[in-house]
This record gives C-alpha cells, sequence and structure tokens, in this order.
C-alpha cells in the first residue's frame, strides 16, 4: 500500500507559510517553490541505494559510496508542475524530464492527453510525478495512469499541499504510489480549492489570473 509522507522538517515548514501568504508577490513565491521542491527532493530521495568504489583523494586512496541502481525522471503536470523543477534539478542534475499535459473534456469528463512527452527508458527509471496541489485528486490520478500505460512501475507522487479527498483518490487508485507531502491540509471547499490552501499554483507562479 502506498504510504502518505508529510516532510515536517523545520526549513519546509518555514518557507511554506510564505508560499500561503497571499501577499506574497510572483518572483519571492516561485524562489520559495523552487526551495522547497530541493528540499522536499532531499527527503524524497533519502532511500536511494549506493554502492562503493574506490577513488584516489589528493591524499591517499578511499572507499566510498555513490548512487546506484535506477536512474531519476521528473514529470512535472503542466503547468504548475514546472515551477518545481528547477529546484529538484539543482539536487539531481542528472535527472531525466518528462513533461505530461492533461485537461477533462466539458462533455465526457474523461482526461485527455493534450501533450505528453517522456524519457525512452521510463520502465527503467524511479519517476517523480510534479505537482504542487493535489485537491481532487484528478490530474495526478490522470497522469499516472498515463505513465503505467507507457510501461512505469516506480512512481512517486510530490505535492507541496494536499486535501484529504485527493490523498485518497491517489491510495485507491495506485495503492503502489507513495504521496510526499509538505503539507495535509484540512479539506476542498465547493468551488474545489484546498482550504487553507495557497490560492491558484499557477497563476502565482506566472502572474497570470
Amino acid at each position: 500500500m502506498g504510504n502518505v509522507f508529510v516532510l515536517d522538517h523545520p526549513l519546509i515548514q518555514h518557507k511554506l507559510t510564505y508560499i500561503r501568504k497571499k501577499e506574497t508577490g510572483t518572483k519571492e513565491f516561485r524562489e520559495l517553490v523552487d526551495e522547497v521542491a530541493a528540499l522536499m527532493a532531499f527527503e524524497i530521495t533519502r532511500d536511494l541505494p549506493l554502492e562503493e568504489i574506490t577513488i584516489e583523494t589528493p591524499v591517499t586512496t578511499a572507499t566510498t559510496k555513490t548512487l546506484s541502481g535506477k536512474k531519476i525522471g521528473l514529470v512535472p503536470i503542466l503547468r504548475a508542475g514546472l515551477g518545481m523543477v528547477d529546484g529538484i534539478l539543482q539536487l539531481i542534475p542528472a535527472a531525466r524530464v518528462g513533461h505530461v499535459g492533461l485537461y477533462r473534456d466539458p462533455e465526457t469528463l474523461k482526461p485527455v492527453e493534450y501533450y505528453i512527452k517522456l524519457p525512452s527508458d521510463i520502465e527503467e527509471r524511479d519517476l517523480i510525478v510534479i505537482d504542487p496541489m493535489l485537491a481532487t485528486g484528478g490530474s495526478a490520478n490522470d497522469a499516472i495512469h498515463s505513465l503505467k500505460k507507457r510501461g512505469a512501475t516506480s512512481i512517486k507522487l510530490m505535492c507541496l499541499v494536499g486535501a484529504p479527498e485527493g490523498v485518497e483518490v491517489i491510495k485507491k487508485e495506485h495503492p503502489d504510489v507513495d504521496i510526499y507531502l509538505a503539507a495535509l491540509d484540512e479539506k476542498l471547499n465547493e468551488k474545489g480549492y484546498i482550504e487553507p490552501g495557497l490560492g491558484d499554483a499557477g497563476d502565482r507562479l506566472y502572474g497570470t489570473k
């Protein structure tokens, strides 16, 4: 069963407070999201496997550790997910980045992929699906289905803020996917916004309305 991890590191929680504040402007909001994404990536990658290698230091030879095992893939959900990618790439510059764009057909309510571009070897990668908000869970659920359909077998979901309703959808539909949040908020309101939340992440990242 997929687990839900709320990352309570003091720096994450401190910066999330300023992300939530309505008076935080676009530039500062974007920088804070980058910083929190990097801090979250530090926590998410805590269990990456290591192997020992022998190297030469300026003084002598040493047996030290390096990353082994699967390679990392980052898959932001367009458009707001893009705002978290650079922060993660600062820590994991070798990660490949794919993109998933989805919208819901207003007639059928079925998800429609309007854009998807992924590394050719996604079945060999540990994928991190990225979206600042896990509200109803619809977009994340659809994106994860798209990845699995194309052969992905190792997927984690990374969001700044989640609502209980969205978490339940992912746990039910994708019990093999771990969810990482900076905060699990109270609820969705009648408009589908997370409360207390942080507003529309895409609009706040890119200065749109």
